[in-house]
């Protein structure tokens, strides 16, 4: 429930940094959602490369699906996959 939810304010994270993009907010404040949406970019692909990295050869590779879900939920897709390790 909690990863959920998680994911569902990443979802409104996104859509307001995105919707500074398209319609920019008064000028202090584009500047600030500007930067962070490089940095929230730049933290997620990281992430994702670092989890990539981290596999060993005997763990199946990573579905384009999953990438993109990781690259846009970052920890609460991370969270999500741990748990389902652990499951099994």
């Amino acid at each position: 429930m909690w990863i959920n939810l998680g994911r569902l304010l990443m979802v409104l994270v996104w859509c307001f940094l995105i919707l500074n993009v398209i319609q920019p907010f008064p000028r202090p404040l584009k500047y600030f959602f500007d930067v962070a949406l490089i940095f929230m970019v730049l933290m997620h692909v990281l992430q994702l490369l670092l989890l990539k990295i981290s596999l060993t050869k005997n763990e199946p590779k990573f579905t384009l699906v999953f990438q993109i879900r990781m690259f846009f939920f970052g920890i609460f897709e991370m969270l999500a996959w741990q748990k389902k390790l652990r499951q099994r």
